[in-house]
């Protein structure tokens, strides 16, 4: 897995346009998460992609986008995993390595759950 992070202009249609890249070269995106971040007007979107050579075209072409400002492959020491699962019982929260948190959910099985990655 790898993941890439980039700080982006937080306006409308900015998502779309990042997306539109990753479209263009048909490359999966596994997981996402955006939000706002340090920086006053900006946005950090974290994602991963499978393989390396499909985050190093992503970077490549990102990094011409205007609206981005700073975009980078995330090196493996700073990955977390993160999943909100539910069962019968009810809900719970975990974070970890991506090994724990995909191992915690291969044990326990739950009947819903969204498992994402993030890295700084």
């Amino acid at each position: 897995m790898e993941v890439i992070s980039m700080i982006v202009n937080d306006e409308f249609g900015v998502m779309q346009r990042v997306m539109g890249e990753f479209t263009r070269k048909k490359i999966n995106v596994e997981t996402i998460v955006v939000g706002k971040c340090e920086i006053v007007g900006k946005a950090r979107i974290v994602l991963s992609v499978k393989e390396r050579k499909q985050a190093e075209q992503a970077v490549e072409r990102l990094g011409r986008l205007q609206d981005v400002v700073q975009v980078e492959i995330v090196d493996e020491t700073r990955h977390e995993a993160y999943a909100l699962v539910a069962n019968s019982f009810g809900k719970a929260r975990l974070i970890g390595s991506l090994e724990e948190v995909g191992s915690l959910i291969d044990t326990t099985k739950p009947d819903r759950f969204v498992k994402t990655v993030n890295a700084l």
